[in-house]
Order: C-alpha cells, then sequence, then structure tokens
C-alpha cells in the first residue's frame, strides 16, 4: 500500500505590497515582498477510492469540501498532467486563518501538489511544482517557495531574497473574513480618477530584511490595500492601534485583511503585543510567530 504523506505549509505576511495597474486579463500588477511565518496548515494526502476532501481546526467549517476547493483543484491539476486518476483522500488540518489575508487556501494548494507529488510518485520537480501552483493562483507558488521572496506580475513571478537572522511577529484575528476580490474593488474605486505608478520594491525595506534590522524594517512597511480594508471593516484601525500602543514597532493589515500584523523588537516584546490584544477585545484571539520559515515540505510518510 502508498503511505499517506504529510505536508505541512506557512502562512505569509505581505511586507510590502504595491499595486498598479489592472492587466488586459483582469489582475493587477504587483510588487509584493513576501516572508513566511510561523503560522501552518497540515495537508494530508491518503489513497482512496474518489478523491474527497476533510479538514479539522479553527475555522474548518467555512471551507468547501468539494471540488471548487482550491486543494482539490491543485490535486485535479496535477493528475491532468500526469495522466492519472484523482484517487485520494486530502485532510486539511487548519491553522491558518481562513480568508485572513494570510494565504491559508493558497497554502493548501501547495500543500496538495507536494503531498500528491510524493503520494503517488509523479516525479514531478520543484520548477513543475512552481509553474503548476501558478496556474491556481498569484498567492500559490509562495508558500511552496518559503522564506522571503519578491513577487511581481500578478505575484507568481517569485525572486527569492535575503533575510538575517528572525523577525518577530503578532498576528491578530478578526471575526469573519474579507474576500479578497471586494477589498481589491473597493481599492479601485477609492482609486479611480488617480494616476497609478509601476508597482516597485522599496529599495530601504529591502536593505532592512537583508540586515534584518526590525527597527528599520518598521518604517519602511506598507500594504496598498490597507485603506480599501479599513473601508470595508472600519473597526481594524482599532485592532492596529491597540498593537500599536502595545509597544509593535509598526502595524499593517495582512494583504486583503482582516487579519492584522504586527512586526515587534524580539520575542518578549511580541509576548507583550499579543497579551494586549488579547486584553483589548478588538480582535477574536492573537497569535505571535516568527519569520521568516521554510516553505512547504513533508513531514511524513505513514504507513496505512
Amino acid at each position: 500500500m502508498r503511505k499517506p504523506v504529510t505536508v505541512r505549509v506557512p502562512a505569509k505576511v505581505n511586507v510590502q505590497l504595491a499595486i498598479g495597474g489592472v492587466r488586459p486579463d483582469g489582475f493587477h500588477d504587483l510588487a509584493s515582498v513576501f516572508l513566511a511565518v510561523g503560522l501552518y496548515d497540515e495537508v494530508t494526502a491518503t489513497p482512496a477510492d474518489t478523491l474527497r476532501i476533510t479538514a479539522s481546526g479553527p475555522d474548518a467549517d467555512r471551507l468547501p469540501l468539494d471540488r471548487t476547493n482550491l486543494a482539490a483543484r491543485a490535486a485535479q491539476l496535477l493528475v491532468a498532467r500526469h495522466g492519472i486518476a484523482p484517487d485520494v483522500h486530502l485532510h486539511i488540518a487548519k491553522d491558518i486563518p481562513v480568508a485572513g489575508g494570510m494565504a491559508g487556501g493558497s497554502a493548501d494548494a501547495a500543500g496538495t501538489l507536494m503531498a500528491c507529488n510524493g503520494l503517488w510518485g509523479t516525479g514531478a520537480s520543484r520548477d513543475e511544482l512552481l509553474s503548476l501552483a501558478a496556474e491556481l493562483g498569484s498567492d500559490v507558488p509562495f508558500p511552496l517557495a518559503g522564506g522571503a521572496a519578491l513577487g511581481r506580475g500578478r505575484g507568481e513571478l517569485l525572486t527569492p531574497l535575503e533575510v538575517s537572522g528572525t523577525l518577530c511577529w503578532v498576528f491578530a484575528l478578526a471575526d469573519g473574513g474579507l474576500p479578497t476580490p471586494a477589498v481589491y474593488a473597493e481599492f479601485d474605486r477609492l482609486r479611480e480618477g488617480q494616476a497609478v505608478p509601476a508597482p516597485q520594491a522599496s529599495p530601504r525595506l529591502l536593505e532592512a530584511l537583508r540586515t534584518g534590522d526590525a527597527a528599520a524594517l518598521a518604517p519602511a512597511l506598507s500594504n496598498d490595500l490597507q485603506s480599501a480594508a479599513l473601508s470595508l471593516r472600519p473597526c481594524l484601525a482599532a485592532t492596529l492601534a491597540a498593537g500599536t500602543a502595545a509597544g509593535a514597532l509598526a502595524a499593517l493589515v495582512c494583504g486583503s485583511g482582516p487579519t492584522t500584523a504586527f512586526l515587534t523588537r524580539d520575542a518578549a516584546s511580541a509576548t507583550t503585543v499579543r497579551a494586549a490584544l488579547l486584553a483589548s477585545g478588538t480582535c477574536r484571539t492573537a497569535r505571535a510567530a516568527p519569520g521568516p520559515v521554510p516553505g512547504a515540505h513533508i513531514v511524513a510518510h505513514r504507513a496505512t
């Protein structure tokens, strides 16, 4: 019997998200600086008679468990490329916020590609998996790569970045989610009639990452979607203020939100900021996590 394969895959935070104009394909040009952080989903692929999905963990009841799930689409894309049947049970153990701007669904798709590649022995190379990931969505390649990277195009064209040391973060989770298309639509509405410069990565931010200087990184953090997320969910401003008042070096909305991220000076400061956020009543919960961390990797081959 083939052995089930379990892959652990990280969440991401955009330490910079610069958004350009709308492309002919309907996507926006981006310069997105990704950092993988230590909140993880695990995807286990087990032999089965057909494709099915189960899920556990926080907010797992909000996941579609049919073939519209991005993880199911990942399995189907891999088998279509290799001419085999998508007979697999995918179990997703959630710990990344659902619809929280931290690429949880994309992480699950990336984990599925790696887990099914291992289960079925398709022998897909890293470059092939990255190519398939890009077909699935703009944020899917990065969880495979992990670490830190600059994403260009619609975010799928990755250039690895050097980061010294470990940065300490706290993430405040909000009730409910914010659909990414709705946030982009609000972003376009707010920017209507304005000149749109080509998106560029900040040299100051890249240098701060290279040196691992949290104090220098803090003022360089930016997210062009933040104003749109705050327009749709004004209460996030109180969460950002609570974390800043507790001593965070910087605060921003994660991607399209509604999760908010707080850069701290060190692990002790992260503990203080997390406690203050929990006490503030402005978020559902708060989690501390380091970054950068490695991308998707196999953690178990278990005999059936």
